[in-house]
C-alpha cells in the first residue's frame, strides 16, 4: 500500500500543564481538541507506523488533555495513549519485521497519538497480539490489563485474604476482581451506585459497598473488620478512601494509581504510620515497565492475551464511535458509560 503522508486526527488545541485539577470528566471535546488532518513525519529509527484499528479511552486520556497529566501536553499533536492497528512501515530491523502484524501498543505523550486513522510509535513498545483476540481486547491491552496484573502481584505479596478497590466498576477493577476470584483473593468492591453491584458480584467480588447508601460508613467498617484486607487499591483518591484506610489493620498499604474526585482528603490518624506501620504509596506503569525485567513483562503479556481469549477476562464495550463523530459524541458517551468507550476510524 501507499504510505500516508498525513492522517486525520483529534489534535491537542494546548501546550503544557492547566495548572488545574479538576479530574477526568469532560462536558465538550472542543476546549481541548480539534478535528483536522495533519501531516505525519518521517519515521525515525526504530519506530513504526500504524493504520489504526480501534483506540481505547481510558482516564489518564482525559486528564492528558486537560492538562493534569504527567507529561505536558504538545500543540499540535494528536491525542490517545493506546490502541490496536495493523503495521504498515517500519524504519529499522526490528521495525520492518513488524509490517503486516497487528499489535497493540502505547505511544509517547509529546508524539503521534492514537486517536488518528495512522499513528507513529516505537517498534519496542509494540505488542503483537494473537489472531483469536478480538479488537476490543487488543485496543486496551496494555494500560488496563498490565495494570491489573502488575496491582495484584502486590496484593499477592502482601499476603492478604482480601482487597479493597475503589471506583470499581472500571474495566480495570473488573480484570482484578476475576483476578481475585480466580486465585482465592477476596475483592472488596467500592462504587457509588447501587445497581453496579450485581454485576460485580457475579465477577467475584465477595463483597460490593456503595457510597450512597446512608449505611455505608458502618457497613464498610463492618466488612473491613471481618476480612481485615491489607491493600486498598485506589483510583478516587478523596475522602471515603482516607476514611476506609483508617479503618484497615496493621501494615494496610494504600496504593493510590488515579485521582477521579480533585478534592484533596484529610487523614487525622497519623499515628497508624508510626504504631500500625501503614503506609501511602503511588502506582505508575511507566515505573513499571522502567522497573520490570522484559522476560517477565513477556511472561505477563503472554498471560493477558491467554486471559482474554480464554474468556476468563473480557473488555465491557458501553460504545464505539467512530472518529469523525468523536467532536459531537463522546463527551456524552463517556458520561453515560457503564464500560468502555472506544474510537474507531
Amino acid at each position: 500500500m501507499a504510505i500516508p503522508s498525513e492522517t486525520f486526527a483529534l489534535v491537542q488545541k494546548h501546550d503544557g500543564f492547566s495548572g488545574k485539577a479538576e479530574g477526568p470528566s469532560i462536558e465538550s471535546l472542543d476546549l481541548y481538541l480539534d478535528a483536522a488532518t495533519i501531516a505525519l513525519p518521517e519515521l525515525a529509527d526504530g519506530q513504526v507506523l500504524i493504520k489504526m484499528a480501534m483506540a481505547s479511552i481510558n482516564p489518564s486520556d482525559l486528564h492528558y488533555i486537560k492538562g493534569e497529566y504527567g507529561h505536558p501536553r504538545v500543540k499540535g499533536a494528536a491525542a490517545g495513549f493506546e490502541g490496536v492497528g495493523e503495521v504498515v512501515a517500519g524504519n529499522g530491523a526490528y521495525a520492518q519485521s513488524l509490517v503486516g502484524k497487528r499489535v497493540a501498543f502505547t505511544v509517547d505523550p509529546a508524539g503521534s497519538g492514537a486517536w488518528a486513522d495512522y499513528a507513529i510509535t516505537s517498534a519496542k513498545v509494540c505488542i503483537p497480539v494473537r489472531e483469536d483476540m478480538r479488537n476490543e481486547d487488543a485496543a486496551g491491552h496494555v494500560v488496563n490489563p498490565l495494570t491489573a496484573m502488575a496491582m495484584f502481584d502486590i496484593v499477592r505479596k502482601s499476603e492478604t485474604s482480601s482487597f479493597i478497590m475503589t471506583a470499581a466498576n472500571s474495566q480495570l477493577c473488573k480484570l482484578m476482581t476475576a483476578l481475585g476470584r480466580d486465585e482465592g483473593i477476596a475483592p472488596i468492591a467500592v462504587v457509588r451506585k447501587q445497581e453496579q453491584a450485581a454485576h460485580l458480584e457475579e465477577l467475584g467480588a465477595r463483597h460490593v459497598l456503595c457510597t450512597a447508601s446512608d449505611d455505608f460508613q458502618e457497613v464498610a467498617r463492618a466488612t473491613i473488620k471481618q476480612e481485615k484486607p491489607r491493600v486498598l487499591l485506589d483510583a478516587v483518591a478523596n475522602q471515603v478512601s482516607a476514611d476506609i484506610f483508617a479503618a484497615m489493620p496493621n501494615r494496610a498499604r494504600w496504593i493510590v494509581y488515579g485521582k477521579l474526585d480533585p478534592q484533596p482528603p484529610a487523614f487525622r490518624e497519623m499515628g497508624q504510620f508510626v504504631f500500625m506501620e501503614k503506609r501511602i504509596e503511588g502506582f505508575w506503569l511507566t515505573r513499571w515497565f522502567m522497573s520490570t525485567p522484559p522476560e517477565e513483562q513477556m511472561r505477563i503479556i503472554g498471560e493477558v492475551q491467554e486471559r482474554f481469549v480464554s474468556g476468563k477476562w473480557q473488555t465491557e464495550v458501553a460504545e464505539t464511535i467512530r472518529l469523525k463523530d468523536a467532536m459531537s459524541d463522546l463527551a456524552g458517551a463517556l458520561r453515560n458509560a457503564n464500560g468502555k468507550v472506544m474510537l474507531v476510524p
